[in-house]
């Protein structure tokens, strides 16, 4: 089978799935894909156009589209039509534009909201990075909707429901491996942090929790891993002088193997987000062998067991992750380390491409609904 893989915003997660699953399928799959440079804005509004334009032009016609949710589907089907018509079309969230949580004083642009939901509409199906984020964008659909005075349309939203499924990320952990590094195992345990310095991270809780851990004498390493926004941030600075004694890296990796190496040679990852669709960089961090110490919402619940919920979830402030972390500090050397990489192996793409193929398979052979919906681990 064809598969045109439509990504116009090729950067991060979204480029990672698309030429992670490329690379693995037994399908033919073909990319066309758009740079970051743009914005995200200016590629949901534009990208349609662009991407079509160049669809229309490649040699062979597909059997199956699959488009990110960055992509405005319906206006790329009116675009590619006749051409494209009677090809079923799916659409991947990794995120949306509807429950994505903005900073203090930012109001909602729902024009981005509304083409998440066209495109909803218009796929044949839609493909959801996890059972939590399906279960979150449906349940705001109505509220979108519901804004209008008339003509809400809120018939279709059954139907989007029942073509909804949930598929994984598949994650290329096996390109994190390497030697154990002996800080993981030897000296004060070392804390991770791995996510992009941004709002929706809560850099600051997680620094009010390490003053908590420091009050109380707590010894501990600090590598801080992750994009960094803007580099000249004063939080960030600040965060950076202050806990210079205790930090053995601090910036991006520049490479996978760097970054592989950074995370072997920690003990525990922790999260304080407050927009986590999936967790990436939190199962990254597992599998090579760091206990995870995670807010007890958004999807974090789904990638632990419920029997580990009370000692490695917190729920509440910087005070309560500082008691839980204090805990986490002592417990993790005596949890094998390779209780956390079981528990994330099972999203390597070893794992997944298995589950990927025959579920876009059915729909590329002209079924537009599975009744099995789950076809991966949630």
């Amino acid at each position: 089978m064809h598969i045109l893989w439509l990504d116009p915003f090729h950067g991060g997660s979204h480029a990672a799935v698309a030429a992670g699953y490329a690379a693995r399928s037994a399908h033919q799959v073909t990319l066309l894909t758009l740079p970051t440079t743009g914005g995200w804005r200016w590629r949901m509004r534009g990208g349609a156009v662009t991407l079509a334009r160049l669809a229309l032009a490649l040699p062979q016609r597909p059997d199956l589209i699959v488009a990110s949710d960055m992509l405005d589907l319906a206006t790329f089907r009116a675009l590619t039509s006749p051409q494209f018509a009677g090809i079923p079309a799916l659409a991947y969230f990794h995120e949306n534009q509807l429950t994505y949580p903005l900073p203090a004083g930012r109001q909602r642009d729902l024009s981005f909201a509304w083409i998440n939901y066209t495109t909803a509409l218009v796929a044949d199906g839609l493909l959801f990075n996890s059972a939590f984020h399906r279960q979150e964008f449906l349940a705001a659909l109505p509220g979108l909707l519901g804004r209008y005075h008339d003509f809400r349309e809120l018939e279709t939203l059954p139907c989007i429901a029942a073509k909804s499924e949930v598929l994984p990320p598949g994650i290329d952990l096996a390109a994190l491996d390497g030697p154990e590094e002996a800080d993981a195992l030897t000296g004060p345990p070392v804390i991770l942090w791995n996510a992009r310095w941004d709002y929706d991270k809560q850099p600051g809780v997680f620094f009010a929790a390490l003053e908590h851990l420091a009050a109380q004498g707590v010894d501990f390493g600090l590598i801080v891993v992750g994009e960094q926004i803007d580099p000249r941030d004063a939080s960030y600075l600040a965060a950076k002088a202050r806990w210079a004694a205790q930090t053995l890296h601090w910036g991006y990796a520049p490479t996978r193997a760097s970054y592989g190496a950074l995370l072997r040679r920690s003990a525990l990852v922790v999260s304080t987000a407050i927009q986590e669709f999936f967790g990436i960089g939190v199962l990254e961090a597992m599998y090579c062998g760091c206990a995870p110490v995670l807010p007890n919402r958004l999807n974090y619940p789904a990638l632990l067991p419920s029997e580990l919920h009370a000692a490695w979830l917190y729920t509440g402030d910087a005070e309560d992750l500082a008691e839980t972390l204090a805990h986490a500090l002592i417990r993790c050397r005596s949890v094998p380390r390779r209780t956390w990489r079981k528990l994330a192996e099972r999203y390597d793409w070893a794992q997944l491409v298995v589950h990927y193929d025959p579920l876009l398979g059915k729909y590329g052979s002209g079924s537009t609904h599975l009744d099995t919906p789950n076809h991966a681990p949630v």
